[in-house]
């Protein structure tokens, strides 16, 4: 392990004002994103509208990394460049997403453990030699009745840390995902306590494993309440709230923070990224790792008008842009237009 390599790299990825951008959709997320536009999604498809993304002009201003899907990893622009070296060439971090999807946890109704384990550490080789710097595994947590389990938080945590060594015994930055769903009904006081929980238990994971948390990026949910909860919180709650929950269970050497939107919408979780940023106070960047949030109004942009490349990368760009200011605390809802 080259752990100043590691060091470097995590560094980069939450670099002052930029975050990471999420292209990894599984195939069959990005089937159901496309035929709701009336886009076909093939092989070819995918890579026309992928190589868009990566190719736009001045992203590299915002986004210091991608996550690709492994398909996105092989596949090269018109020129015969690879996506990897494009996004080298610019500046920005080649990031794979390893994990093979969560499963329903045995004994356990209604919850799930990511799979990936087998076979990682040598697929991380392949990844390395593609290009890739980081990678990204997720897991998913439920709020529910009786849920989560202790039993659903150690899996989780036990196998985002195992995955973390992995990707450290490559020299590759490990992401770790602990997502918190929205779906519920649940308050965001019930938020607030299982982030907190799943958070602990993931740190004393890692520390089991023995990974360096200086070489290490926290991806996570804010603390907000369940999508169907009677009580909606504001923007300040949120930001209040999340801050709060992360100085109380996340190590003060770990290299960076990065939000997802988890179904948020676009200037929804701008907004929430910035309040945070401006109150301060926290021994991390506070960034973002956004799909949708950032991609949303390209492709509705492309599927439109697939052959109006710039006017689809343009939208992107302006929204990476809203969030690296938000990543600064400098976001200004009047420059969102």
């Amino acid at each position: 392990m080259d752990l100043q390599m590691l060091q470097a790299t995590a560094q980069a990825m939450v670099a002052p004002g930029k975050g990471v951008l999420a292209i990894d959709e599984s195939h069959g997320t990005c089937t159901k994103r496309f035929e709701a536009l009336g886009v076909e999604c093939n092989e070819e498809s995918r890579r026309a509208y992928r190589g868009l993304l990566i190719t736009a002009p001045g992203i590299e201003e915002a986004v210091s990394g991608y996550i690709m899907y492994d398909e996105t990893l092989r596949q090269s622009t018109d020129e015969a460049m690879t996506f990897p070296q494009v996004l080298s060439g610019k500046g920005v971090i080649p990031g794979i997403k390893v994990d093979t999807g969560a499963k329903a946890l045995a004994l356990h109704e209604g919850e799930k453990v990511t799979e990936g384990l087998d076979g990682l550490r040598d697929r991380l080789a392949e990844y390395f030699e593609l290009g890739a710097r980081f990678a990204k595994w997720r897991s998913v947590i439920t709020i529910g009745e009786n849920m989560p389990s202790a039993a659903c938080l150690m899996a989780n945590a036990h196998g985002l840390a195992r995955y973390a060594a992995l990707c450290q015994e490559a020299n590759i930055v490990p992401m770790v995902e602990p997502e918190i769903l929205l779906e519920g009904d649940h308050s965001i006081e019930r938020c607030y306590e299982v982030s907190v929980q799943a958070w602990k238990v993931l740190f004393e994971q890692l520390e089991e494993q023995g990974v360096a948390l200086d070489g290490l990026i926290l991806k996570t949910s804010m603390i907000l309440p369940g999508k169907d909860a009677a009580e909606q919180a504001d923007a300040e709650t949120v930001a209040e709230m999340t801050i709060k929950g992360l100085m109380e269970a996340v190590p003060e050497n770990l290299a960076g923070v990065v939000f997802l939107s988890g179904g948020q919408s676009a200037k929804d979780s701008t907004i929430h990224l910035d309040l945070m940023n401006k109150k301060g106070g926290f021994p991390w960047p506070l960034s973002f790792s956004y799909g949708r949030a950032i991609q949303g109004p390209t492709l509705e942009a492309w599927a439109a008008d697939q052959t109006a490349i710039e006017a689809a990368q343009n939208k992107l760009v302006h929204r990476a842009r809203m969030n690296g200011l938000a990543a600064r605390g400098e976001y200004d809802p009047a420059l969102d237009v």
